[in-house]
């Protein structure tokens, strides 16, 4: 390969793992958030749906980008403030419910969507960080999700809030041990729902990214499992926001090596390449999550979810 085939190709993959990464990284955060205080929610693949339907239906019917993106995010808080509700019942599983939150999602979507197939959307400004380039296919590449800087914010914020704050402290506690939260007083289900609502609106920007910036456009298949892919990102990140931002950053690269080959002519192993996402995830689980212990980093009270 040239020289200018092999800068299109590391620019591809790092403006892909910048563009792909954008849900990994919004999804993973909202799913750390409520982990952190203790509970599970895998109905966040039904929150990315719902919320970027939500989105792309906004944008088109108010003719603003920013208003489809707020949107996003009250659908994604509204199904995970469901979650929280209902995992705040006596005996009622976080798994379970999560599992009939996901299908609950991706159905209302699919439902609601049918009209949005077709039409388009205003869509999210790009920020260009390839101008400093003559080639075209690297100023294309570079091109920057402008809900991205709001993710890198939201990292910095919640390592910040866990660490400094009264509410990440209680947040903390509550995901470590149910009994001392309660012996001081505080209401464990009220800091778990709050939790989880506040994870689902994070959660619901990523699912705007998916309608509003890239791909662009809203039909079933938009999410490809991102969403459960999210909850192997949070065990990888040990829980720590700022690693959520490298995880996403890895897992987007890694699904966009294929496109970034097939930018400069080659076409061999693409869909192969496609599969590394679910293939690093795989890796993760069976790495970390071996019966008997206990990853670093996780909340006490997620090893007792009943």
């Amino acid at each position: 390969m040239s020289a200018d085939q092999w800068i299109a190709l590391v620019a591809g993959i790092v403006g892909g793992a910048l563009r792909v990464g954008a849900p990994f990284l919004f999804v993973s955060l909202g799913e750390c958030l409520t982990e952190k205080s203790g509970r599970i929610n895998l109905g966040l693949e039904g929150v990315l749906v719902l919320s970027a339907m939500a989105a792309f239906g906004g944008a088109w019917l108010s003719g603003s980008p920013w208003q489809g993106v707020l949107a996003g995010a009250v659908a994604g808080a509204l199904l995970a403030l469901l979650h929280g509700l209902l995992c705040s019942l006596k005996g009622v599983n976080d798994v379970a419910t999560g599992i009939a939150l996901m299908l609950l999602g991706t159905g209302l979507a699919f439902y609601l969507g049918k009209p949005l197939i077709q039409p388009q959307a205003p869509q999210l400004p790009a920020i260009p960080l390839g101008n400093w380039s003559d080639i075209g296919a690297v100023r294309a590449a570079l091109k920057l999700n402008a809900l991205v800087p709001i993710g890198l914010l939201i990292a910095v914020v919640l390592w910040w809030g866990f660490g400094r704050t009264r509410a990440g402290l209680l947040v903390r506690m509550a995901g470590d041990s149910a009994d001392a939260t309660r012996a001081l007083g505080y209401s464990v289900a009220g800091l778990r729902i709050a939790a989880t609502t506040a994870g689902g609106a994070i959660a619901g920007l990523g699912g705007a990214s998916l309608t509003l910036f890239y791909p662009g456009s809203w039909n079933e298949g938009i999410s490809s499992g991102q969403g459960l892919i999210a909850v192997a990102l949070v065990i990888f990140a040990r829980w720590n926001p700022l690693r959520c931002i490298w995880a996403a950053l890895l897992f987007g690269g890694a699904g966009a090596v294929g496109p970034a080959l097939q930018s400069i002519g080659i076409g061999w192993g693409y869909h192969l390449f496609n599969t590394v996402p679910y293939v690093l995830t795989l890796l993760i689980l069976v790495i970390t999550c071996r019966p008997g212990k206990v990853a670093t980093g996780s909340p006490g009270e997620l090893s007792s979810t009943r």
